[in-house]
């Protein structure tokens, strides 16, 4: 197995970012120029999968001696796709809908080296339970801008923990990486990780 040096997020999230700097891993980031609508029909799952191949494929296509990690989350409620909000108006909407009951968030990963045709693709869910929370209390959450840029309208690393009753499964995953599983695709593809 050929040993990686070059790792790229094919991503801007600020939160995974974060994950990868915390553990130490050296990395660096390039924005995937790619449409992340996805084919219709398919399972979250599946969907997940998708989006974060297709994520990694473009970036790879670019560095193609790289390795290169693409990640893209689907959250599905009553069948119907939630993206991330644009204003106000809609963060509210969603975590009025999201209250009192769970969802799960389902993250996939891909790491692929088109130089050495080394290919991972998988996926982690998340299942969370949003506090039956009082619309004074959505509100505030809301004023403090932090739903930006999140599916769901809620970001689990910072205030937004305080909406949760339950979170099950992988924490890290409802941060935007499920990090032991990144952790042991990377080594399986012989990244160094120390």
């Amino acid at each position: 197995m050929a040993e990686h040096r070059d790792l790229i997020l094919a991503s801007t999230s600020p939160a995974r970012l974060a994950l990868l700097e915390a553990v130490g891993v050296p990395f660096r980031c390039e924005r995937p120029d790619f449409d992340e609508t996805g084919p219709a029909g398919l399972a979250p799952a599946d969907l997940a999968e998708a989006l974060a191949l297709g994520k990694a494929r473009a970036v790879a296509k670019r560095f193609p001696e790289a390795l290169v990690l693409g990640a893209d989350q689907v959250l599905v409620v009553d069948g119907e796709r939630l993206e991330k909000p644009e204003d106000e108006a809609a963060a509210r909407a969603q975590l009025r809908r999201l209250r009192g009951r769970a969802h799960v968030l389902t993250t996939g990963i891909a790491l692929l080296c088109e130089a050495t045709h080394a290919l991972r693709v998988e996926h982690e869910l998340t299942r969370l339970t949003v506090r039956m929370i009082g619309d004074d209390e959505l509100d505030r959450y809301v004023a403090t801008q932090e739903w930006r840029g999140c599916l769901g309208a809620y970001r689990v690393e910072g205030q937004g923990l305080k909406l949760f009753s339950r979170i099950e499964g992988d924490v890290f995953n409802a941060r935007g990486l499920p990090m032991v599983r990144v952790l042991n695709a990377l080594r399986d593809h012989g990244f160094p990780l120390f």
